[in-house]
């Protein structure tokens, strides 16, 4: 069934000079990740949860699914939640155009999305024109990757109609209520497990190598009262990234992203090629450099910073001192 459509993200300008952010807990922590049911990619959250990580590197943490990044990014900008994974150019667009006083201290450098069809005979970038394509929400994640998407083939964000789904566009298109869509490389997975043929019209990696995916963002002035916690929260995720890089553990979360949505099988096989793209970052805080500076240039190219504004830069898009700390507390425990 389709969700409930999520209201248009607010214009951040008016947001970021009117908001006022919740009392902070100086011991707990809100974690705010991607998707209901969440996608794939917050595995890593369940993980260090459901594995008592965050717990080991004393930070209390609850973890709350929100129906897309774009509305976790939002629950963290009013206050309502400490950290969220949230998509890379939504951050870099917020920054930029509103000035939001949002920062990146962690990151997950390697998206994998892709546009989809699951009509044989429609393949092509054009046969999209005019059509219902799934997202998560217009100005979310998967629909700034539509738009880079589209652009590489030749169309254009307005050429179709996006339709807000959430997490949901897979289970829209397994039953047939769509046909195009941007999906995650484990919803591909999924449909074709139920012998849905599923077409990969353009993936992102082709149409922008240097894409950015997720990053995970604070609030400036809730980074500053609550640092310790921070700190220990991301320990937590270095050392679930980790855990879930060892082939060893594969089937225990396989058996852990059951709120994914995915069968055991399907968890598994999408743990593999998650792991395979580097989409955890083990050794890193995935704040890539050139990464994130091409990404913001794009912005300005294809009119996401609007014209007029001062881009964000690097330096104030990421703060990499928490992360710094944050490996340094795992290495004194090994």
């Amino acid at each position: 069934m389709f969700r409930r459509s999520m209201m248009a993200l607010v214009a951040f300008a008016a947001v970021a000079s009117a908001v006022r952010p919740a009392a902070a807990d100086s011991k707990g922590m809100l974690f705010a990740t991607p998707g209901i049911p969440p996608i794939f990619a917050s595995t890593i959250s369940i993980v260090a949860d459901k594995e008592g990580l965050f717990k080991k590197y004393g930070a209390d943490v609850e973890v709350k699914f929100f129906d897309s990044g774009t509305a976790a990014a939002r629950a963290v900008l009013s206050g309502d939640i400490d950290f969220s994974l949230s998509p890379s150019v939504l951050l870099a667009t917020q920054i930029s155009n509103a000035d939001a006083p949002l920062v990146a201290i962690y990151g997950m450098p390697s998206p994998d999305f892709v546009l989809a069809s699951t009509d044989p005979k429609k393949v092509a970038c054009q046969d999209t024109v005019g059509q219902p394509v799934g997202v998560d929400t217009p100005g979310g994640q998967r629909s700034l990757m539509l738009k880079e998407m589209l652009l590489a083939c030749g169309a254009k964000i307005e050429d179709v109609q996006q339709i807000p789904l959430g997490s949901n566009t897979g289970a829209a298109m397994l039953a047939g209520q769509l046909t195009f869509g941007v999906l995650h490389l484990d919803d591909v997975s999924v449909l074709q497990n139920h012998g849905k043929p599923v077409t990969t019209i353009m993936s992102i990696n082709k149409a922008n190598p240097m894409s950015h995916n997720i990053l995970g963002l604070a609030r400036i002035d809730r980074l500053k009262e609550k640092r310790d916690g921070f700190v220990h929260l991301l320990a937590g995720l270095i050392v679930a990234a980790r855990y879930m890089k060892d082939p060893a553990n594969a089937d225990h979360i396989a058996d852990l992203a059951a709120p994914t949505g995915r069968t055991h099988d399907e968890a598994k096989t999408a743990l593999a090629a998650f792991n395979a793209i580097g989409a955890w970052p083990t050794n890193d805080d995935g704040l890539d450099q050139a990464k994130l500076e091409y990404m913001i240039q794009n912005q300005i190219k294809i009119g996401g910073i609007q014209p007029g504004k001062t881009p964000v830069t690097y330096d104030r898009l990421v703060d990499r001192s928490v992360w710094r700390d944050a490996a340094a507390l795992v290495d004194s425990k090994k």
